[in-house]
């Protein structure tokens, strides 16, 4: 049970990176591989800050800063110098690599002694519960940590989800959806697309930098290698998630990237529980989010032709 209610965790974090590669890739149709840095870097401002002895609240709020700045100078490389979106992504994560190494000085960051945002979470659990140190969930025992950890952050997530809905419905959300869509429409209107696309992206590094700095203190480290692969990760929650909702509204969108994390997590845990070699994680999800873009494609088909033969 405790495994499940990590993996349910560690899914509820890693829907903040779902929700950056959602804006980035799905909205805007950009390639941005700045994320594979950008939760890095979060991770290591928010240990770095932490460790100096600053409030968790402040650290990861300078985290998320640092995120967005990290998107808005990939944006700043595409739009104003004219590099291919890709590409800018790229020179920017390759920066991010030294930059986090600085920043924390040293390639790992332990957290353990310090006082994160779960430390802040347990204590709260604690005294809600009375001092009680396990709970009886469903006839399983669970410590009041990991319950008040698991807890802390479904709030945490239910309210980023729930601003993201509102911001995106006002003028400038809408604006940068439309951007998205038809920049030559949102041109003609006479909005900045390049302004979107670099705000927009400075709002998906920060949400995926809001996620490293939550990740690090659940974790109880930060390291540097911590964010290889993790825009494939990311893919792979929303394209999960649009399989299980199929289209909707917006809010159902949304709601899609955060169950689709949690689901894809918790397919990764069952797999290690039963025995998969942590070295083939990567592999195993490059080969699944290939499986998850080509076989709606491949069924697409099927369908298409069953369809002509039908009417033939």
């Amino acid at each position: 049970m405790t495994l499940l209610v990590g993996a349910f965790t560690i899914g509820l974090i890693l829907s903040l990176l779902a929700l950056g590669v959602y804006i980035s890739f799905r909205i805007f149709s950009f390639p941005d591989i700045t994320a594979d840095g950008s939760i890095t870097l979060g991770a290591a401002v928010a240990a770095t800050l932490i460790v100096q002895g600053f409030d968790p609240f402040f650290a990861t709020a300078v985290a998320v800063l640092s995120g967005m700045l990290a998107g808005a100078v990939t944006g700043i490389l595409h739009t104003r110098f004219k590099i291919h979106g890709l590409l800018s992504g790229i020179l920017v994560m390759t920066a991010l690599y030294s930059i986090n190494l600085h920043v924390m000085g040293k390639s790992n960051m332990p957290l353990l002694s310090e006082k994160t945002l779960a430390n802040h979470a347990e204590a709260a659990g604690m005294k809600l519960a009375g001092g009680a140190g396990t709970f009886s969930v469903f006839g399983w025992d669970l410590g009041a940590s990991e319950l008040s950890a698991l807890v802390f952050v479904f709030i945490l997530i239910v309210l980023v989800c729930a601003a993201l809905y509102l911001f995106l419905r006002t003028n400038l959300g809408t604006a940068m959806r439309a951007t998205g869509d038809n920049p030559a429409m949102i041109r003609a209107l006479g909005v900045n697309v390049g302004n979107m696309i670099t705000f927009g992206l400075a709002l998906s590094n920060g949400l995926i930098a809001f996620s490293g700095a939550m990740l690090a203190q659940y974790q109880g480290f930060a390291d540097v290698q911590m964010g290889i692969g993790m825009v494939v990760w990311g893919l792979a929650s929303v394209i999960i998630g649009e399989a299980l909702v199929g289209e909707g509204g917006l809010g159902l969108t949304i709601a899609a990237a955060v169950m689709g994390s949690v689901l894809f997590r918790l397919l990764v845990a069952v797999a290690l529980r039963w025995g998969l070699n942590p070295n083939d994680l990567k592999l195993v999800t490059a080969i699944f989010v290939f499986a998850s873009l080509v076989l709606p494609i491949i069924i697409a088909g099927i369908r298409r032709k069953k369809a002509g033969a039908a009417d033939a």
